[in-house]
């Protein structure tokens, strides 16, 4: 990482801040615990889920798998489970599924309500900033499902007075999934040729997502709200991974 960045997370590591992830089994989530694990910027991240996912390799000992009561999480009971917000001062979500997997409505309760719900807790225990992956095309007045969805997300977080908001909207994600997405592998196929001429574009590595919300974690902000588009999050990345 840049030496801009090791000084800005050295500042940041000494304040002892706690903060917890939703989604850290998706392909984003992976990467942001690898970055975080990798740059030790908390003194403790909480990962809540709906399962115990055993990481590979282990990130380290501020990672907590499991919070109080050693349970995992019901998402549709989530005003049950406030203990696992509390004491976070820093809340990242990479909550997501597809229409394929969940259906029209479980889509929706996922990518939406969830993470929501999960805001509104996690501002109620204290938060102060909290980090969402939507998408590029987010529109809340779209007529199409996903586009609107992911919309209807970031204006809702936006009413909620975060102290500080950070909102990533990446394109194409390009990662090795655990699960094979059939129509996002056909998609890749076809993008290969544009994605090769306009690398910052149409595309991003998941690797990418997880770098940039720690740099955007360490870098005091100039009022409450950060929005990253692809290309921005592509510069992000490669300006801070560069060698000291």
């Amino acid at each position: 990482m840049s030496e801009e960045f090791q000084d800005k997370a050295k500042q940041y590591r000494e304040m002892g801040k706690t903060a917890f992830i939703i989604g850290y089994t998706g392909e984003c989530g992976k990467e942001l615990v690898k970055a975080l694990s990798k740059n030790r910027i908390f003194n403790k991240v909480v990962l809540i889920g709906r399962r115990k996912v055993d990481l590979t390799p282990d990130p380290g000992p501020e990672f907590v798998r499991d919070f109080v009561y050693r349970k995992v999480i019901d998402y549709d009971k989530l005003e049950e489970y406030t203990e696992a917000f509390q004491g976070a001062q820093v809340g990242y979500c990479c909550l997501g599924t597809t229409r394929g997997k969940a259906g029209k409505e479980g889509f929706i309760k996922v990518d939406r309500d969830y993470v929501l719900k999960s805001a509104e807790i996690a501002k109620s225990t204290g938060c102060q900033h909290f980090s969402v992956v939507t998408a590029s095309s987010a529109n809340k007045d779209s007529m199409f499902l996903y586009v609107k969805t992911k919309g209807e997300v970031e204006h809702s977080l936006k009413q909620m007075a975060f102290d500080k908001l950070s909102i990533f909207k990446p394109a194409m994600l390009l990662c090795e999934r655990s699960e094979r997405r059939i129509m996002e592998k056909v998609a890749l196929t076809f993008m290969k040729p544009w994605i090769c001429m306009f690398p910052t574009a149409g595309s991003v590595p998941t690797s990418y997502v997880g770098t940039a919300m720690v740099v955007d974690t360490v870098t005091p902000s100039e009022g409450n709200l950060r929005i990253y588009n692809n290309e921005q999050i592509h510069s992000v990345f490669k300006q801070n991974e560069q060698k000291k």
